[in-house]
């Protein structure tokens, strides 16, 4: 997992039938958990808001994390942060 700062949200009215009615999130990973991306588009179904930092499960654990192991997931918000001072 990555913890990250959601910085907005992506709108698509044509997409998979798997991601209908899931809210689509940008998320900046932190600098010190940083690879090969500054920015990633994680599937939201817990209610992250703008600003907000949170756990980013990829890959496989991300379709597990969010209960959709057969949509094409491979970033997901799986947890908010309560107190992220100590992180950035």
């Amino acid at each position: 997992m990555i913890v990250g700062k959601v910085t907005g949200s992506i709108v698509s009215t044509r997409k998979s039938e798997k991601l209908i009615g899931n809210k689509l999130m940008i998320v900046e990973p932190l600098e010190s958990m940083k690879s090969h991306a500054d920015r990633l588009v994680a599937i939201d179904n817990i209610g992250a808001g703008i600003g907000e930092y949170v756990l980013v499960a990829q890959g496989s654990a991300a379709r597990i994390g969010c209960d959709m192991e057969d949509a094409p997931v491979d970033a997901a918000i799986v947890g908010i942060i309560d107190d992220a001072s100590r992180l950035v």
